[in-house]
């Protein structure tokens, strides 16, 4: 069966991915987890979001395999979650660079 999601008929992962990064809050609450594992009410005030919001994100992100909970640190990215995590650092350094550069 394919999964639907925004903008695709196809259901390719790369799809499905996109469409999860794409909902609000999701980038952020993995980058806020890059370093550390983060605590409920943390997340949420760390990125202004309400706890409905926040909640219904992490239920994605857990569903996706790419956050945990662990009830004595908090959440944090699994080994899944770290992986995509890498392959957002090239385009972190990148934009840094764009950002620099629009300023000129």
């Amino acid at each position: 069966m394919v999964k639907k999601v925004r903008g695709s008929r196809t259901g390719r992962p790369i799809m499905v991915l996109l469409d999860l990064l794409g909902r609000r809050w999701v980038l952020r609450i993995v980058w806020e987890m890059r370093d550390t594992p983060r605590r409920f009410r943390e997340l949420q005030e760390s990125i202004g979001a309400s706890p409905t919001i926040v909640n219904a994100r992490l239920a994605d992100l857990r569903e996706a395999g790419l956050v945990e909970l662990d009830p004595a640190a908090g959440y944090r990215l699994t080994a899944l979650g770290q992986e995509l995590l890498q392959l957002f650092l090239p385009l972190h350094v990148w934009s840094e660079k764009w950002a620099k550069r629009l300023r000129v």
